[in-house]
This record gives structure tokens, sequence and C-alpha cells, in this order.
């Protein structure tokens, strides 16, 4: 499996609204066979981008229903039927309680999503890896956002959260995110036994995202 590159919008200003397709196209614009391009929309643009992109498109949350009533979820369900290819779950903004989590992980594999969970501690990646993602995100909190990638600042901590993954689910692959904005930072997480990267800002917000990817990915 190709590493994945997962390219997180949140609801910045550049990356929202009639912003958004532009961006997900700059980021299509970026041909690197070696990598699986991604991106996690807001959810008002998440299907316009799914349909008019080839990229592989995740929510930024899911909600543990099932189609029916309920006002303002997100169920997997409808995620699958406007062509998702999978959902970021548990991010530092967005935190589930782990019996709400369990339940939305039943209703993407029934619905075969794909699955990120996102853990800020190591014990917190032992306990989501029960859960056995296809990914787990590894994003010390109070990294996200910054300047500093966690790649430089703890590197053995990536290690331990790769091998504590790899024990509880041996299929689930490792994502590192906080600080992560240059190639040097990318290739230190794969040394470090990450299987992709989870990017917020850094591209987002780049002044040419295209540019910008094209240096990152060796």
């Amino acid at each position: 499996m190709k590493p994945l590159i997962l390219v997180n919008f949140k609801t910045y200003p550049e990356a929202t609204g009639k912003k958004s397709l532009p961006l997900a196209r700059k980021i299509s614009q970026v041909r690197k066979q070696k990598y699986q391009l991604a991106v996690a929309p807001s959810i008002l643009n998440l299907k316009e981008v799914s349909e008019k992109t080839k990229l592989w498109t995740f929510s930024q949350h899911t909600d543990s229903v099932d189609l029916g009533a309920h006002t303002g979820r997100i169920p997997a369900k409808e995620l699958k039927q406007i062509g998702v290819t999978g959902t970021i779950l548990n991010h530092s903004e967005r935190k589930i309680p782990f019996n709400f989590l369990k339940k939305i992980m039943e209703n993407c594999k029934k619905e075969r999503l794909k699955t990120v969970i996102c853990a800020s501690t190591i014990s917190e990646v032992k306990k989501v890896a029960k859960l056995k993602p296809n990914y787990i995100a590894y994003e010390p909190e109070e990294l996200i956002g910054g300047n500093i990638s966690v790649t430089e600042s703890q590197p053995v901590i990536i290690v331990r959260a790769v091998k504590a993954a790899r024990s509880i689910s041996p299929k689930t692959k490792v994502l590192i995110g906080a600080g992560i904005h240059s190639k040097e930072d990318l290739e230190h997480a794969f040394l470090l036994g990450a299987k992709g990267v989870l990017i917020g800002h850094a591209v987002a917000q780049a002044k040419d995202p295209t540019k910008f990817l094209r240096e990152m990915l060796p």
C-alpha cells in the first residue's frame, strides 16, 4: 500500500466555501506515483470534492448513527452514498468518547469506509488500536497547528507509537501529524516507521499548495 498523504482542510478560510474545490484541484495536480494523496474538506464541500476530483476524500468526522431521525448528524452510510473514501475520527479538535467511537467504527467497517483514528498519547494509541482502524494518526496535541514537527521534537515517541499500534493491530498503519511541513519531516516520519502523514495548515494555507507538495514529496 502506498504511503498516505492526507491533507486536512479543517475550516481554514483558504480551504472552505468556493475555495475548497480549487484547492483540491491544485492538490490533484501533484503527480507522485509513490504516494496516495487524499483530502479532508469541510462537510459542506465534501460531496463536490468527491465528485469532481479523483482524490481520496475523507470526512473530518462521522457520527455513531444510521440513516433516520438524527438532525445535524453525519452517518457513515450517507458518506458512502456520496462517494467518500473514508473518515477522520477523534481529532484533538473533535474528540469522541470511546463507546461512541466503537459504534462509529462498526458502521464505517460495515460501509467499507477507510478509517483514520487520531491519538495524542501512547496510551490513546493503544486504546484506539483495539478498534483495528486502517490508520492511526499520532499527533501530540501541543504541536498541532505549529511549525515544530513532531519528527524533530519527539522522534523517539513516534517509534513507540508505531510499535504500540503494531503490537495490538498489525495491519493498522501509523500516520504522523502535528507540525509536518517539509520534505525532511516526511523522510524522518518514514524512517521512524510511519506510513504517511496528516497535514493541515502547511498545505491549506500555502501560497502555492501544488508547488509546496511537489517539493515536499520526494
